[in-house]
């Protein structure tokens, strides 16, 4: 008995690898929407969010008007103290 691959074959073959790969790629890019939009934020994305200067950043910090965390020799932020930083200049702004 000899083992021939037809053309039907490949084709079959194919398909099944092109809906592997979908598999994947929809994994993949369901798990990039953590990235996406992280929990902590690095120093220069906090800078350009907040369109301020690093000595700003750095002020914020010593003040004790953000948290932060520093790993490794790099800041990070928690998003959600921003989101609360905006909101409580929000409010200085109505008072």
């Amino acid at each position: 008995m000899s083992n021939v691959i037809t053309k039907e074959d490949l084709i079959e073959f194919g398909v099944v690898l092109l809906k592997d790969f979908s598999k994947i790629i929809s994994k993949i890019s369901s798990s990039e929407k953590d990235t996406i939009n992280p929990e902590w934020l690095k120093s220069k994305s906090v800078r350009k969010l907040l369109d301020i200067s690093p000595g700003t950043l750095q002020n914020l910090r010593v003040t004790g008007q953000i948290s932060f965390k520093k790993v490794l020799g790099s800041y990070y932020y928690k998003k959600s103290d921003i989101e609360k930083l905006f909101d409580d200049e929000r409010k200085k702004g109505r008072s």
